[in-house]
Formats: structure tokens, C-alpha cells, sequence
């Protein structure tokens, strides 16, 4: 694997774009798109220059072509066939996230990777955006001191982008806080770690093509005596929110959002008096940092390193997201049991 180029087959395109513009950044070679859509394949395969002998209209015509890799850019509901499929063949997976939808699916995928040869990713974007990245060196580095709160939200406007009740983001299985409000909930686990207690409030008054709610909060406890809040809503009548955090310490407190070019930071001096003026950190504004997200990926398996998000990330980001979605059903104060992972 370390004297060739790897060859990596992108699985659905409407989402993948980015993801094959990243593996051809890494030096990779595309041994395979797939989408059901042939003018989607005709059309992306022609501006990326892919052979039509490398576009499939089904996936399962891709097991045996001698991929070493695959991305899998598909509807969420999808997830758990394919990554077994694919594990089962030996071909190493990255997922995009969640990582599923239902318990049920959740443990399929973690059993599939600790009985794969292969290796598998969940495309946990959050951890790989410069402002993140930046956010968690700071924290790490002890300028804010002892972290004691943290929130963090996803905001976005499906209005458009759902089109009518057969649409894959309106399935009741896919609650926007665990379709989407992932991104913020792995973000949170990434910084304070496992949430172990958590209470959530949800409304529906902005989508009412979507079975559930639009709008959900939750409050959470966190290891060390840390507490969080998150954010979900995904018919905000609001542009660029670019996932808004806040991350308070000791010592000081952290804003930024993925889309903006600097983080402000806040410290105190020795007295501890906060200063005056904040630090403004410059970042790169890459909140979809695919092509770092894939070079993880690359290196973990031509190198044999451990996967950080791996499908125990996964898993565990996609379970306290169904909790927060029981708790606001069901008006009750949930705990989730991440004892699977173990």
C-alpha cells in the first residue's frame, strides 16, 4: 500500500463531491463512482475526468474491482448495508455521519468493524475544521483554564432542500438533531468528553413537512463537573450561523464559529482580572475540511494508526443524540449507556 496509490471508490455523488476532490488532493486514485442517478454520473464523471468504465449506477457492482477504500456519501438510512458490505469485502470504509440512525444499526456497524480486517472512519467533519482544531489546541494548551461549560449549535434551513414527505431527510428516523445536530453533539464529546445525564425540550413550528421537531434543546452533564448546552434547529430563519461555540474556563472563554476567520479568545491575568482586549486568532475558514479528513483516513491505514473517530466515536456521538431525542419525547431526563462500546 505504500509504494502505490490508493484507489478509492466514491459511493453517491450529491454528497461526495467534496469527498473526491479531497481524494484526488491526497493523491489517490478514483477506481469508482457511484450514484443512482446516471445523468449525475455522466455529468460529475465528465468534469472529473472519471472513465465511464468507473461509474456504477449500484454499489454492489463495486465489491470485487480492486478497491482498497471507499467513501460512503450516501442517505444516512443507508449506512449500516453498506459499511458491512464493504468491511465484509475487505475494502476499508469511510462513513459519512451519523453513523446511523437506530440502536440497532449503531451495533451492527460497531460489530462489523471489530470483526473487519478492514478499517473504518466516520466522517465526524467538526474535528478536522481549522476554527475546531484550533479551539481544542487552546484548550489543551491550559490558556482557559479548567473547561466548566461548553455549548454548541446546528442551525440550518432545510425549507428548500426538502422538497416532500419522500424526501430522505424527512423520515422520522432522521430527527435533525441526530442527522444534523451530530456535528455539534461529536463537537462537545470531542472538547468535555461523554455526556452522562441529559435533559431536552423540542417545538415544531417551522417545518411542518418533517414529522419532527424543528427546534430541540438539551442540557447536559458531562465527566469532571463540566455542563453543556446544545442547539438544533433545522427551519432557523437565519443565515452563516457556521455552528456558533463557546467554550468557558477558569481562565478564560473561547467564540468562534467554523466560518469565520478568527477566534476570539478571552484570558485573565495573574490576579485574575479578565484583559481587556481578546485575542483575535486567525484561522483558515474550511468548515467542510474534506481533503484533511481523508489524508486521517490515508494515514491510519498506510501506517497502521488508530483511528480517532472511529465507529465507538461514532456510535457514542449517534447514541447521545437519540437521547437527547428520547428525552424531548418523552419529557424525561435521560442517561445514556454506552456500555456497547466497551
Amino acid at each position: 500500500m505504500k509504494d502505490k496509490k490508493m484507489v478509492i471508490g466514491i459511493m453517491g455523488l450529491q454528497f461526495g463531491l467534496r469527498h473526491l476532490e479531497g481524494a484526488q488532493a491526497n493523491g489517490c486514485e478514483i477506481g469508482a463512482i457511484c450514484d443512482i442517478l446516471p445523468e449525475r454520473l455522466k455529468e460529475y464523471g465528465d468534469q472529473y475526468g472519471i472513465p465511464e468504465e468507473k461509474r456504477f449506477t449500484n454499489y454492489r457492482d463495486t465489491l470485487n474491482i480492486g478497491l482498497d477504500a471507499v467513501v460512503l456519501a450516501v442517505p444516512d438510512q443507508l449506512h449500516r448495508q453498506l459499511t458491512i458490505d464493504f468491511l465484509n469485502a475487505g475494502i476499508h470504509v469511510l462513513c459519512e455521519k451519523p453513523l446511523a440512525l437506530n440502536y440497532e444499526d449503531i451495533r451492527a456497524i460497531v460489530e462489523a468493524e471489530r470483526t473487519s480486517k478492514a478499517r473504518f472512519m466516520v466522517g465526524q467533519i467538526c474535528r478536522f475544521t481549522p476554527a475546531f482544531v484550533k479551539v481544542k489546541e487552546i484548550i489543551n494548551s491550559g490558556k482557559i483554564g479548567e473547561i466548566y461549560y461548553v455549548e454548541s449549535e446546528y442551525a440550518h434551513d432545510y425549507l428548500h432542500i426538502i422538497e416532500d414527505v419522500t424526501n430522505w431527510r424527512a423520515d422520522p428516523k432522521r430527527h435533525c438533531v441526530i442527522g444534523g445536530g451530530c456535528h455539534a453533539v461529536d463537537l462537545m464529546r470531542w472538547i468535555a468528553g461523554d455526556p452522562y445525564e441529559i435533559t431536552a425540550y423540542g417545538t415544531h413550528k417551522l417545518m411542518p413537512i418533517v414529522p419532527y421537531d424543528d427546534a430541540t434543546v438539551a442540557i447536559m452533564r458531562f465527566p469532571n463537573d463540566v455542563i453543556g448546552k446544545v442547539f438544533v434547529s433545522c427551519g432557523c430563519k437565519r443565515t452563516g450561523s457556521g455552528m456558533r461555540t463557546l467554550v468557558y474556563g477558569t481562565k478564560g472563554t473561547i467564540l468562534c464559529t467554523s466560518n469565520a476567520k478568527t477566534i476570539t479568545v478571552w484570558t485573565t491575568d495573574e490576579a485574575g482580572n479578565v484583559n481587556k482586549e481578546p485575542e483575535e486568532v486567525e484561522v483558515e475558514i474550511n468548515d467542510h475540511n474534506n481533503k484533511a479528513e481523508i489524508a486521517a483516513f490515508i494515514d491510519a491505514i498506510v501506517n497502521d494508526k488508530p483511528i480517532v473517530t472511529n465507529a465507538i466515536e461514532g456510535a457514542k456521538s449517534a447514541l447521545a443524540c437519540l437521547s437527547i431525542v428520547e428525552s424531548a419525547e418523552t419529557h424525561k431526563t435521560v442517561f445514556p449507556d454506552y456500555s456497547f462500546s466497551k
